[in-house]
């Protein structure tokens, strides 16, 4: 009889459910998709409900396939997308769709709160960081602006973490690296006492549980509707970012991974770095020892999955699921820098490098010679650019090394983007075995030790193997550092011409306006 953790990584735009056994090998992978909706441009929301869908779908496609006794699975833990805005009634029931990390509404609400709290500098200094219009509490303060009725009706504000959580156990709680998108004191692992000065009402903020922590067992609804057994123990997890550091084996202090997927981030984990720098965040790390620093670049697989519905359809259609393979031979075929085309890949505004609501993606320097192969391989190379800028950010702000990193997601199988990284960081990296399944193992890893199965963190790199290693070709270094130095000129450059242009517009839209 075997032993498995049920692993949920709740990603932008799907569940992917990972069965993973005690050695830390995945057994079977069953995904579904949910929609977004998108009902003004800067606003970008999930229905829950779909993610609780997703849940007990792909849960009852692992026990379908790999028919495997559900006494078999003994914990069950989520790694979910950051930052989300649920709020519920006192019996769970949704009030508002989840206000995503993408979502950009709240931007007035966050110049409001600075301003009443004596400032932009004044604020930095108390939380840390100045807040944008993606910050949750920014969000949450939109909630009781322009949803008044909404607000008054919310007994909790669950992320989406903490939200299946109660979906499976009834329990309303928030898990610490959750709760540090929010406002964590890193030190008291107790909310941020500025949170309450900001007008939200700290009573709406559920209880903090660790990662590891037990939080409940299955009811017998929820173990229903998953094809499982009730009882079933359910484990805090934790976002994203932090189970992706555990399943890259990069949960030490100093070590550093890159996660490319839907979006991208670079995290650094230090037992001592707690300041924010840059657009990176301080954040709670899945171990309550540590923290992260994790910048998140908003849009990076995204990037390209336009460029490939856009401009090679036909391709699309031709190849299948073979197109990226194909777009990857297409990159190739294309010199570095892309004949002097660069692409700012911020589709949704950005956080790191630079903290923005408005800016968008920009091609820059396009000529008659340029074509769409160009147009391409300017995309990867402007994601990889981001990347460079906020490895050189941590070791000016932090005094990171930033050499031999691990790169994990589905970015890390494109194996011309790969080089395209190394040539234009001029560093040397890894790919772990399962690049994919990286996250998930992660938090299945944060539940064998929940189990006692395993004694702590420093464990993960038992369960991560190396599965190839990118070094940087100096000559197309040299190319590239010339125009990462335009790259940022072009940020400097646009930066207020960006808000003309759309501060103003962003501003009614956000009012539904």
């Amino acid at each position: 009889m075997g032993k498995y953790i049920l692993s949920h990584d709740i990603g932008t735009s799907s569940d992917k459910a990972v069965l993973v056994d005690f050695k830390g090998d995945v057994i079977a992978t069953s995904s579904k998709a949910y929609p977004t909706l998108y009902p003004n441009p800067a606003w970008v929301e999930q229905n829950p409900e779909e993610y609780w869908h997703a849940v007990t779908a792909s849960s009852r496609a692992i026990v379908e396939k790999t028919a495997i006794d559900p006494a078999e699975i003994k914990g069950i833990v989520f790694s979910t997308q950051a930052q989300g805005v649920i709020p519920v009634d006192k019996d769970g029931n949704v009030l508002y769709n989840n206000i995503t990390w993408v979502d950009g509404r709240a931007q007035k609400q966050a110049e409001s709160i600075m301003k009443h709290l004596g400032g932009k500098k004044v604020f930095s200094l108390v939380a840390g960081t100045p807040i944008m219009g993606k910050d949750c509490i920014a969000k949450i303060i939109w909630l009781k602006e322009e949803r008044p009725e909404i607000y008054q009706n919310t007994h909790l504000i669950l992320d989406v973490n903490g939200y299946l959580k109660y979906k499976c156990t009834k329990k309303m709680v928030t898990e610490l690296s959750g709760a540090s998108s929010y406002g964590l004191d890193l030190k008291s692992k107790q909310w941020l006492s500025v949170i309450k000065l900001t007008g939200i009402d700290m009573e709406k903020l559920p209880p903090l549980v660790c990662s590891t922590d037990l939080v409940g067992g299955l009811t017998d609804e929820a173990a229903a509707e998953m094809g499982l057994l009730a009882g079933t123990p359910v484990f805090g997890g934790c976002d994203d970012v932090q189970a992706a550091a555990v399943g890259a084996g990069m949960c030490g202090d100093g070590d550093i991974h890159i996660y490319l997927g839907t979006s991208a981030w670079v995290a650094a984990t230090s037992k001592t770095a707690d300041k924010f720098r840059h657009g990176a965040a301080a954040i709670q790390s899945a171990d309550r020892e540590m923290n992260l620093i994790a910048g998140i670049t908003e849009s990076a697989g995204a990037n390209i999955q336009w460029i490939c519905d856009q401009f090679f359809a036909s391709e699309k259609e031709k190849y299948g699921e073979n197109i990226y393979k194909y777009m990857d031979d297409v990159v190739q075929s294309i010199p570095p820098g892309s004949d002097h085309l660069i692409c700012t890949p911020w589709m949704l505004g950005e956080r790191c490098p630079v903290s923005t609501t408005t800016t968008r993606a920009t091609l820059f320097n396009m000529t008659m010679v340029h074509t769409r192969e160009h147009l391409m391989r300017s995309v990867y190379e402007g994601i990889g650019y981001n990347l460079r800028w906020i490895l050189e950010n941590y070791q000016a702000d932090y005094g990171f090394a930033c050499d031999n990193f691990r790169i994990i997601g589905g970015g890390a199988l494109d194996n011309g983007w790969m080089q395209i990284i190394a040539d234009i960081t001029g560093k040397s990296f890894s790919i772990v075995k399962d690049p994919r399944n990286a996250g998930a193992v992660g938090a299945a890893v944060v539940a064998l030790i929940g189990l006692g199965e395993l004694s702590g963190f420093g464990h993960a790199k038992e369960f991560v193997q190396i599965d190839k290693v990118y070094q940087p070709d100096r000559n197309n270094k040299a190319v590239y550092d010339q125009l990462f130095l335009t790259y940022k000129e072009v940020y400097k450059s646009l930066e207020q011409a960006y808000k003309f242009a759309n501060g103003e517009r962003f501003r009614h839209e956000e009012n539904g306006q």
